[in-house]
């Protein structure tokens, strides 16, 4: 095997290490936007364009990915927007 070739091969396992788990955010019928928009803000550190860009992404689409990480870092936030009455989980 070539040294390109083994470079290549770590990289692509390197890829598959670091990828990072996401926290979906799911629409519901009881949440207003301006809720949806000021806990996002709160919690993920948002800016207010950005939570007003899923806000309208989950209303429209069923669902929106807020944000991505590693699972140590977005638990507490995932338990804080459920804590807050939204319907999120950790994919």
């Amino acid at each position: 095997m070539s040294t390109r070739e083994q470079t290549l091969e770590d990289l692509l396992l390197n890829e598959d290490v670091l990828l990072e788990n996401e926290i979906i955010l799911f629409n519901d019928d009881v949440n207003t936007f301006d809720h949806v928009i000021n806990t996002l803000i709160r919690v993920c550190k948002h800016t207010p364009e950005q939570a007003e860009q899923c806000s309208i992404l989950v209303h429209y689409k069923g669902k929106c990915t807020v944000k991505t990480g590693p699972y140590k870092e977005l638990e507490p936030q995932c338990s804080q927007l459920l804590e807050a009455g939204l319907s999120a989980e950790i994919n």
